[in-house]
């Protein structure tokens, strides 16, 4: 009833441990790409164009308030 299961199993040089290692370096690879994507404030395409459908509308109600 008592039985231990053999640690050697996820040792480096083991599958196991060979794939929770690589499992760990994607996790962190994500982590970091994350972490840069936020930090250097890109936009995307879509909001990029949200942004100037805005501004033009903006500028239409301006136009038809003042109109030249």
């Amino acid at each position: 009833m008592n039985n231990n299961i053999d640690l050697n199993i996820f040792s480096p040089t083991e599958p196991v441990g060979i794939f929770i290692l690589l499992c760990g370096l994607i996790f962190t690879g994500i982590i970091f790409y994350v972490i840069y994507a936020v930090s250097t404030n890109k936009e995307s395409i879509e909001d990029k164009k949200i942004r100037n459908k805005k501004n033009s509308i903006q500028k239409e109600k301006i136009n038809r308030l003042f109109p030249k």
